[in-house]
């Protein structure tokens, strides 16, 4: 166990990636452009913050977003982003290595493909390659974010961190959010809300593969799901769970969404649907991008958004559709494309040509 975090979250070369990590893909946004304007000085100042434990963050920016669930989302001035970033440059390496391998969200080498896929070889595993019938229980923690118990979370973190100026410092991060109840809740958007969250999730996972000894358990934030050849095991794990999250985690199972279903008619996991043999896009999803496609191209807006970002938004759902048993459906769509912009050509192309 660290004594001495803090040093390292507060060093200038820590601050310098950190923003370095916070302005990715944002390098045009104007927030960004101004805080470089006196790049050095301004990290300077947020590091004397963090040094004399004056550091305030600033209020939470909300916004709705439908993608296509529709979720409150909470994001962080940029200067608060790079503290987020600085934080976890440091605290995460120390809670990663102790994190299940079947753990899929905001970790490197993993994310939603990698997932799907677990979950497809689980399957063919505990099914026999497809040829005896099992079932998943396939679990949603309700209202999550909205529920997480901040006292618990830091408790979590003190076994291994000892140093209080980063409990700290995370505190004023969790504090910054308020809800209805005090200390508990954190915000959709934050990087330090992503990291958090496997860490309070953590005792889950050591729950269903210690306790429970699950073989096939896969996780994506608070969405998770456990095979087995027996219904009647599944029955028994999901009262088990909901027991655990309540007494430990202060959460519990969704009831309507948590439930227990033949793995040969199809599980909806990560906004796909999951058959043995092929892989289909739930038709909510591609309701959205038909709707946000045509808001995109309607007369009125193609003079205000740039074709590239239009182009990124097509070019990245293709990419996300091409995971699913989709070829007719992308077609279809890309010809539509290229009918309404038959001669544009993005910023990307171009780089490829050259």
């Amino acid at each position: 166990m660290s004594t001495d975090l803090y040093s390292q979250i507060c060093s200038y070369s820590n601050l310098e990636l950190a923003y370095k990590k916070a302005r990715k893909k944002k390098t045009l946004k104007p927030y960004v452009i101004e805080f470089e304007k006196d790049l050095k000085q301004n990290l300077l100042t947020l590091q004397s913050e963090l040094l004399f434990h004056i550091y305030t963050p600033q209020p939470l920016q909300e916004f709705i977003i439908r993608d296509p669930k529709t979720r409150t989302i909470h994001r962080s001035d940029f200067r608060d982003r790079i503290i987020h970033h600085a934080l976890c440059n440091i605290i995460e390496p120390l809670f990663e290595k102790s994190f299940i391998y079947d753990s899929y969200a905001n970790r490197k080498g993993k994310g939603t493909l990698k997932a799907i896929q677990r979950f497809q070889t689980f399957s063919r595993k505990v099914s026999y390659n497809n040829t005896t019938k099992s079932f998943v229980l396939k679990a949603d923690i309700k209202k999550y974010f909205e529920n997480v118990d901040c006292s618990i979370l830091l408790l979590l973190l003190q076994r291994k961190i000892s140093d209080q100026r980063v409990l700290w410092l995370v505190t004023r991060i969790l504090n910054n959010y308020h809800t209805k109840q005090k200390g508990v809740g954190m915000p959709l958007g934050n990087l330090t809300s992503q990291f958090f969250a496997n860490v309070y999730l953590h005792e889950l996972d050591h729950f269903v593969k210690q306790h429970l000894k699950a073989q096939y358990y896969i996780r994506y934030v608070d969405d998770f799901v456990i095979m087995d050849k027996s219904s009647k095991i599944l029955e028994k794990y999901k009262s088990q769970l909901d027991y655990f999250l309540q007494s430990h985690l202060a959460l519990e199972l969704h009831p309507s969404k948590s439930k227990i279903i033949p793995l040969r008619t199809g599980v909806e996991f990560l906004g796909l649907r999951i058959f043995p043999h092929h892989l289909l896009l739930k038709q909510k999803n591609v309701r959205y991008f038909k709707h946000k496609f045509s808001l995109l191209t309607i007369p009125n807006n193609l003079n205000k958004i740039p074709y590239d970002k239009i182009y990124d938004f097509m070019e990245g759902w293709c990419a996300y559709a091409k995971h699913a048993n989709t070829y007719n459906l992308r077609q279809i769509f890309i010809a539509q494309f290229e009918e309404q912009f038959p001669t544009e050509i993005s910023s990307k192309e171009i780089n490829r040509i050259k």
